[in-house]
């Protein structure tokens, strides 16, 4: 049996239903839209699980999924024993967006990651604390920011809208995922110059410990297309 991991919700999982329908692999579920399994009537041996996109990406660490749909961005999140269980075998022209840092547009001198560096070094100085920056994506932050010299600050983890934070008093600044920037804008919010972190899209995994698995390379190769 071949396990797929598709995402359970969003646009997401409507652009990968899509890469089944165009192959005419179309998927059924016996329970309706919200069944969390499907299958395919000419493959007996595969089984669709919904699942939610970062679950995807531990999923197929495990080897409990052999084929996988997720985000490029939350694959690279992902713990590096994690990532080296994973290959990422196409990368799709749909779930394309950037991961960004993001600051309040009163912060008006503030344009560059060196000006950045500045504010939160005078942060630690006169208030005796570090700048907050609030997110979803941790590793990718901490490791962007120590790689562009910026060491003064604080990650608060987001559970919600992350846009909001600088204006709630939880953070100063926000990393967050963008695809147009209109609602960093709608938000009072705009992007740093050279505040790029990842460029994401959706990509089409597979675990390593299924890469030898009967079938595997036909089905790849059919959603590749």
């Amino acid at each position: 049996m071949i396990k797929i991991g598709i995402p359970s919700k969003g646009r997401l999982k409507k652009d990968v239903l899509n890469i089944f329908k165009k192959n005419k692999l179309n998927i059924f579920s016996e329970k309706g839209e919200r069944d969390l399994f499907g299958y395919i009537k000419k493959f007996k041996n595969i089984k669709v699980i919904y699942l939610h996109a970062r679950e995807c990406i531990e999923q197929l660490s495990l080897g409990n999924i052999d084929i996988g749909f997720s985000g490029y961005d939350l694959l690279k999140e992902s713990e590096i024993n994690i990532q080296k269980k994973i290959l990422t075998t196409k990368k799709y022209n749909f779930g394309n967006a950037n991961l960004v840092i993001a600051i309040p547009d009163l912060w008006i001198d503030v344009q560059t990651l060196l000006d950045l560096d500045e504010v939160a070094d005078e942060f630690k100085k006169k208030k005796k604390r570090l700048l907050r920056v609030a997110t979803k994506y941790p590793n990718l932050t901490r490791q962007f920011l120590y790689s562009k010299g910026v060491i003064q600050f604080q990650l608060v983890k987001s559970l919600g809208s992350t846009e909001v934070t600088p204006f709630t008093g939880t953070a100063e600044i926000i990393s967050d995922i963008t695809s147009t920037g209109a609602t960093l804008k709608a938000n009072n919010l705009r992007t740093l110059r050279d505040g790029e972190i990842l460029k994401s899209q959706a990509c089409l995994m597979v675990s390593k410990l299924s890469k030898k698995k009967s079938g595997i390379k036909n089905i790849i190769n059919l959603l590749s297309k």
